[in-house]
């Protein structure tokens, strides 16, 4: 069971250590957008703009910002549940000391991807100010893509923290990270309509977190709303993390407090 006070606890840690480093995330959430920005939406857009591709009446780099956004959020989540985790538990035994004082090791999970929720909030706030000065955010509504993002980088990373906190080895941590995470932009919508792929590598989508998250915030970001499919599209990333959340909880006290 997952204790809301335990849980604020390592947030509070996480928030404490962040307040002498934060100068270099902080300037990276500016400046990660800028350069994604004018070279994927202002340079490689132009050219899909000439070239009259279907993107339901966008711009492309309209199209691309909240795909881009939330493929950040996703990465940085994904880093953040592989290597810091299991360094948590093996390398630095940051988490053993933790469950030796009143927390549980579901605090130290639920704390984990709190924080790591909070964090896509204030970059995925960034990302957006950066693109709306830019011109890729169309509609009011776009501050709402920000909890999108925030959904995507729950789900990431309750799943892989559960993973990494029973590794042995970082050995598969970069064959997730080029297998699995990195080529999840080519089916999710992040570049282009997902009804553009084969016909047989559609349904894979459904399978992705990303997905859902980008086109909530796209939705959100060009004002176009779709109840309907947006209900669903939230009703599959609750499961996910709900899914990870259930697994993340169990693997963290099998490992920590065995």
């Amino acid at each position: 069971m997952i204790r809301t006070v335990g849980v604020a606890r390592v947030v509070e840690r996480e928030a404490r250590i962040f307040r002498h480093l934060w100068r270099g995330p902080v300037v990276l959430s500016f400046v990660t957008p800028l350069l994604f920005l004018a070279a994927m939406g202002l340079g490689l857009g132009g050219l899909v703009d000439d070239s009259d591709r279907d993107l339901g009446g966008l711009d492309y780099l309209v199209f691309v910002t909240p795909g881009l956004m939330v493929a950040n959020a996703m990465q940085v989540a994904a880093g953040e549940s592989l290597w810091p985790v299991m360094g948590g538990k093996k390398w630095m035994g940051t988490y053993h000391a933790m469950v030796a004082t009143p927390l549980r090791a579901a605090d130290v999970f639920g704390g984990h991807v709190v924080w790591n929720g909070m964090r896509t909030a204030l970059s995925s706030s960034a990302f957006l100010v950066v693109a709306a000065a830019l011109g890729g955010v169309t509609s009011w509504w776009a501050p709402l893509a920000v909890p999108a993002a925030i959904l995507c980088a729950a789900a990431f990373s309750a799943l892989l923290a559960a993973f990494s906190i029973g590794q042995d080895s970082d050995a598969t941590f970069p064959l997730i990270m080029r297998v699995g995470v990195v080529p999840l932009f080519l089916f999710s919508g992040t570049f282009f309509p997902v009804d553009q792929l084969p016909g047989w590598i559609r349904p894979l989508a459904v399978l992705s977190p990303l997905w859902h998250s980008v086109e909530l915030a796209r939705g959100a970001t060009t004002g176009h709303f779709e109840p309907l499919a947006d209900t669903l599209h939230l009703a599959a990333l609750v499961a996910f993390i709900a899914i990870g959340w259930w697994w993340g909880t169990r693997r963290f006290t099998a490992e920590l407090q065995a």
